[in-house]
């Protein structure tokens, strides 16, 4: 990893804004021993919106943190209790409102297509969010995967009166379009931002450029020599305490196939608004994008092309995976 500059440090994963300052104070002092620092580095940290966390926010500016991201998931106190968060709307208000008085750069998240939510209560909500002087919001909808708490309640019928495929599409619209008259367009699928207030360090994944996953149940993506390798560490903190102590905290790091790199850059290029670099995925493919079924996404108005870039249309990015299955060469 040598001659490299650092560009981003992410503080994410479980409830970073539990840590002191000065823990985050010597984790950047560390990096920056390690590697010299881009002149406009972005160091973010995900914080919960309690007050506890919101009185750290000064201590976490003057280590170095310059961008804070929180999970804020609903302004709502009847659904914040749903989604079993701790917080309510005031405290998350007042959390923003410092959260502004120390940073230049703020984020935070939502979750839509909640238990009873119509569009007509997502339109209300996302406008008073973007009414809050922000600059970035990620945008999720509620998705049920097995596996998960919500997974297990659907599973036993505890999940009722979830809004429609189409209605939640409706709301995925609709977000698009709010957001794009406040100022703040989509640049990746669930993201909005102001111009320049792209989170940098997301882009990095987005863009499949390289990352060092540090610390318990971290991932990585790694160019080393050419090769592409995947990286994980150990998920329990003892264990990954205990690895670190003998040397490394890694318990992967393994060469990803060739077809591998292709697929992952094409699956994580096209959630942009900028696309994908078609000679960047032939060269990591070995093989041109299936030029028959590319005509006919842009005939269904799902892609648009050039000689350099691919990318998905509104259209489209309302349902990429669909759209991701035709280009992905069998």
């Amino acid at each position: 990893m040598e001659g490299r500059v650092l560009n981003s440090v992410f503080f994410g994963g479980g409830t970073p804004s539990l840590m002191m300052p000065e823990t985050v104070a010597a984790v950047i002092e560390g990096a920056r021993e390690i590697w010299p620092f881009a002149n406009d580095i972005e160091i973010t940290l995900e914080a919960n919106p309690g007050s506890v966390e919101a009185g750290r926010f000064a201590g976490y500016r003057d280590a170095g943190v310059n961008r804070i991201s929180m999970g804020v998931q609903a302004l709502n106190d009847v659904d914040l209790r749903f989604l079993g968060r701790i917080h309510s709307v005031a405290e998350a208000r007042a959390a923003f409102d410092i959260a502004r008085n120390c940073f230049d750069r703020v984020s935070f998240d939502l979750i839509y297509a909640r238990q009873g939510q119509d569009l007509t209560h997502w339109k209300s909500e996302l406008t008073e969010a973007l009414n809050m002087a922000i600059d970035h919001l990620s945008l999720y909808q509620l998705t049920i995967e097995e596996g998960t708490a919500f997974g297990d309640r659907y599973a036993r019928g505890k999940l009722r009166d979830l809004p429609t495929d189409d209605s939640a599409a409706d709301m995925y619209q609709a977000t698009q379009e709010i957001c794009a008259a406040h100022g703040m367009p989509a640049y990746e699928i669930s993201n909005h931002a102001r111009p320049g207030e792209a989170s940098r360090h997301n882009q990095i994944y987005w863009r499949y450029g390289d990352y060092l996953g540090i610390g318990p149940g971290a991932h990585g993506r790694v160019t080393h020599r050419g090769q592409r390798y995947a990286t994980e560490t150990h998920r329990a903190p003892g264990a990954w305490l205990k690895a670190v102590s003998e040397g490394s905290g890694e318990s992967l790091c393994q060469a990803l196939p060739r077809e591998d790199t292709a697929i992952e850059y094409m699956m994580m290029s096209m959630r942009l608004a900028e696309g994908m670099n078609i000679p960047r995925y032939t060269a990591l493919s070995g093989q041109e994008l299936p030029q028959d079924r590319v005509k006919d996404l842009v005939n269904l108005g799902m892609v648009t092309t050039s000689d350099q870039v691919i990318r998905a249309t509104d259209q489209g990015r309302a349902v990429l995976n669909a759209v991701l299955r035709e280009l992905l060469v069998d």
